[in-house]
């Protein structure tokens, strides 16, 4: 179709998500704690502005590349039937041109950063381009995508404080373990159609055990928080979020309880204040 310059912008906005910030939260959230953590309350102005755009450039790259790989099931899933590169509003050779600008002004950021940096950012672009095709090959790609949101922290460590310390891998194995859980509640409402068009993920793997592996994986979760919180000598305000966090996920577990499409995807919503309290317990924790 031809598309015209407004339909082309609000494309654009679709397809890298603007419109539904909970992506960017949920990566954006551990990158904080990793720079609290690592710079002990007090990152400078450079680094907020750098890991606070690279996380919304990212994450809309992540999301471009995830419609382009999709582009040819997404309109048998009622939920992205109208997504732009469905309806065609964005052409797949655009979409592929928007991702090499986001990722390129990424890069354009880490470039202020250290060389040491710079050389672990390319993980990062790998696992951002890899998560959407694992789809097609294997039953985990939410690990894959685990993996993609906690590389934020594992650079934000890198850059503070020139290494990568031993509690900065629990909490990197801590947010995958999170990221699984909830994406794997995501997934559930799209369960029945991904059985339909072959498309692989956790919440197909777990089958009728996927709410008991849910909550073990926030068990995971909580334990390697603790652990890192214990590495770190956090105080109380930490701990406490991790009291109110295992709250939250109570009522996760309560919402997916009967597998209803419309509470999963308020349980996966739910995540933003898991990531939200702890952060603001670290605000708490050093000032």
């Amino acid at each position: 179709m031809n598309a015209t310059f407004s339909q082309r912008l609000q494309g654009i906005v679709q397809i890298t998500r603007m419109d539904k910030p909970i992506g960017t939260y949920l990566l954006l959230w551990p990158t904080y704690w990793a720079l609290w953590v690592a710079s002990e309350g007090f990152p400078t102005l450079h680094l907020l502005f750098v890991f606070t755009l690279g996380v919304f450039l990212m994450r809309s790259a992540g999301c471009v590349i995830n419609d382009f790989a999709d582009r040819k099931v997404d309109g048998e899933v009622k939920r992205t039937s109208q997504r732009p590169l469905v309806t065609g509003i964005i052409t797949p050779e655009q979409a592929i041109i928007l991702f090499v600008c986001l990722l390129s002004a990424a890069f354009g950021l880490v470039t202020s950063l250290s060389f040491y940096t710079i050389q672990l950012s390319v993980v990062a672009v790998f696992l951002a381009t890899l998560y959407p095709f694992m789809k097609r090959y294997t039953n985990f790609p939410q690990v894959v995508l685990g993996a993609a949101f906690s590389w934020g922290m594992i650079m934000a460590f890198a850059q503070v404080m020139g290494y990568i310390p031993t509690g900065a891998w629990f909490l990197f194995f801590a947010n995958l373990a999170w990221t699984v859980a909830y994406d794997t509640m995501y997934a559930m409402v799209d369960r029945d159609d991904d059985l339909r068009i072959g498309v692989k993920s956790t919440a197909i793997l777990f089958g009728d055990n996927d709410k008991k592996i849910i909550g073990l994986l926030q068990l995971v979760t909580l334990g390697l928080l603790f652990s890192a919180g214990e590495l770190f000598a956090l105080g109380w305000p930490f701990h406490l979020s991790l009291i109110i966090s295992a709250g939250f996920f109570c009522y996760q577990q309560m919402l997916i309880v009967d597998r209803d499409r419309e509470k999963c995807f308020k349980a996966f919503l739910n995540n933003h204040y898991v990531g939200m309290i702890i952060f603001i317990a670290l605000l708490i924790e050093y000032f």
